[in-house]
């Protein structure tokens, strides 16, 4: 199911996310070689995939340290003459500011490609509340590490639940994750490597909250499936990392 309409060029994937859906819903926009698509680095690489299918050059912008989703303000600042569309990404289930970027999108005459349900599926009910109920946990449990942060108005999916480790970056993080796999405790690095290094994407682009973010966030179960008990585990063994890492 796709959903198009005229106003500011606004296209809406209602499908799913891969490079090649994406890169259909450009194309169908009419947007190809010698156009600019604005697309986050932190997260999934199909976005920059997409625009390069179709013929278009990925410029990245920077996030909002808090959300990890587009920042508008970052996204206006790399508008051109160029600039054809806007890709926002919905990270680990927090909605990506689509008010703002549709106005500023209308105000500049752009395309919004926006993701749909994952996987082109609708979210079960049952296994969101049990995300977000463990993440509440999570959220008044922990301490020495910054939990996640959800807009006022916002409904976060918690697809995953992306914590930031205090520190000076990658190397207190990664010590943190390896002191928690060795008591039990599975957190993996959703991002280990932003977009605009991979060798496919490689550029020049100045991105210090998006490098600050990939160094310093991990992610912890939050599954519908987890039990309380490690839960607490999880919580009671962050908590006491926080003084020896």
């Amino acid at each position: 199911m796709q959903q198009m309409t005229t106003a500011g060029r606004r296209h809406r994937i209602a499908s799913d996310t891969t490079a090649t859906a994406l890169r259909d819903a450009l194309v169908k926009l009419g947007i190809g070689a010698g156009d600019e698509v604005i697309v986050p680095s932190f997260g999934p690489g199909a976005p920059a995939d997409a625009v390069r299918l179709a013929g278009a050059v990925p410029v990245f912008a920077d996030i909002d340290p808090r959300t990890f989703c587009l920042d508008p303000d970052a996204v206006a600042a790399g508008v051109t003459s160029r600039t054809a569309a806007i890709v926002p990404v919905h990270v680990f289930g927090h909605p990506a500011p689509m008010s703002q970027l549709n106005e500023l999108a209308e105000r500049r005459s752009l395309a919004v490609v926006e993701e749909g349900a994952e996987g082109g599926r609708a979210e079960d009910t049952g296994a969101v509340a049990r995300r977000r109920a463990h993440a509440r946990f999570l959220d008044s449990a922990l301490k020495g590490v910054i939990v996640p942060y959800t807009e006022p108005g916002a409904h976060h999916l918690y697809h995953r639940y992306t914590v930031r480790i205090p520190g000076n970056g990658r190397p207190d993080r990664d010590a943190f994750a390896a002191a928690l796999a060795a008591r039990g405790v599975q957190a993996t690095v959703s991002v280990p490597v932003p977009v605009h290094r991979m060798p496919a994407h490689r550029s020049g682009a100045v991105l210090p909250q998006t490098e600050r973010v990939v160094a310093d966030t991990l992610s912890l179960p939050v599954h519908p499936g987890i039990t309380q008990r490690e839960l607490t585990h999880m919580a009671d063994t962050c908590n006491a990392l926080g003084g020896l890492i």
